[in-house]
């Protein structure tokens, strides 16, 4: 058998698995429960936050022949043929590469014809924003008012792009980022199964670089692991991610907060000498102070370790507010103009 990347290995298969996204789930399990499951649903939200997964989980459930508790069982013959793909009453279209009308009407064509073994045909539209005005107005009919044995669940990350006749016709669930600390956790399981040894620092680096997307915490847990040691800690991340080292930015900053022209530009001559790539250095700069200036206002902190916190600290009580808001509009100025310099 191939290799399965981790973020499809560790996919969640029920509701309880799902990280963080409690206020859905519950909802969507007391409607299987009390058989009050609509006939369209709209999961939004952001990339790898879990909308693909809930919707997949969510035809298992309505299909499963021995439910509890609102969660598919994953055991019986219907649960298992939608787990290996081969159920074919449950349909996953992905709007972006499949978004013209005719890929629409062959739907209302296929919605008249009853499910061939599970109790509902579920239709799963991955992007749904993608399909077009043409394509959105020959499903509205079918949304509306489709036969009993047809459920809905459209998917996407840009529900502004949709008309507001399709909004209207479906029940909106609003998936939300998932935190840091819910990341860690499932972080740790993943860990555990895989035999990966990450220090506590490194996973907490992992969900903040990963804004809250799941599915990203897991594509850079893979990536650490490519070189085939599975020790996993900041430095390691750091690099394979390209952030750039701490001393250099911490550097920099300083001798730009203390007016030293010649400090600064000495050090961004060793950064060109090193080959280091001076927009990305550019986008840390700018990442450092506004960090600077959120510890100054908050205490809060993340990314950064001990000592770390103890420079940015020390950057905090040197530098007033004004300041640091002012250089974040100037480097990202300078940000913007690099872009269109000569080479």
């Amino acid at each position: 058998m191939g290799y399965t990347a981790l973020y499809r290995k560790f996919r969640p298969t029920t509701f309880a698995e799902l990280v963080g996204q409690e206020h859905i789930t519950r909802t969507l399990k007391n409607q299987i429960m009390a058989n009050r499951v609509g006939h369209a649903y709209l999961f939004n939200g952001g990339r790898g936050t879990g909308k693909t997964s809930s919707a997949k989980i969510l035809a298992r459930a309505i299909n499963c022949l021995n439910p509890k508790d609102g969660e598919p069982c994953n055991e019986c013959e219907i649960c298992k043929a939608a787990l290996n793909g081969s159920l074919t009453d449950i349909v996953e279209m992905d709007a972006a590469s499949n978004n013209s009308v005719e890929d629409v009407r062959a739907i209302r064509e296929e919605v008249n014809f009853l499910p061939t073994k599970a109790k509902y045909r579920v239709y799963i539209i991955d992007e749904v924003h993608m399909l077009s005005v043409g394509a959105f107005n020959a499903l509205l009919k079918t949304l509306e008012e489709p036969p009993e044995h047809v459920k809905f669940i459209l998917a996407t990350t840009e529900p502004q792009k949709l008309p507001a006749t399709i909004l209207s016709r479906c029940q909106r669930f609003d998936f939300k980022r998932i935190s840091n600390e819910d990341i860690v956790k499932r972080l740790k399981i993943v860990c555990d199964e895989s035999n990966i040894e990450a220090t506590e620092s490194a996973l907490l680096m992992i969900a903040v670089l990963a804004e809250g997307a799941m599915r990203d915490a897991l594509s850079i847990l893979e990536r650490c692991i490519q070189d085939g040691d599975n020790k996993i800690d900041e430095d390691k991340i750091k690099d394979l991610v390209g952030i750039p080292k701490f001393d250099f930015v911490n550097r920099i900053m300083q001798a730009i907060t203390s007016y030293s022209v010649e400090n600064a530009i000495e050090i961004t001559n060793e950064i060109i000498n090193q080959g280091k790539d001076l927009e990305n250095f550019l986008w840390e700069m700018i990442k450092y102070t506004k960090d600077v200036l959120v510890f100054k206002t908050s205490k809060k902190i993340e990314l950064y370790n001990d000592e770390e916190k103890e420079q940015i600290k020390a950057m905090a009580q040197n530098v007033g507010k004004e300041r640091l808001v002012e250089l974040i509009y100037q480097l990202s100025e300078l940000q913007n103009s690099l872009k269109w310099a000569t080479r």
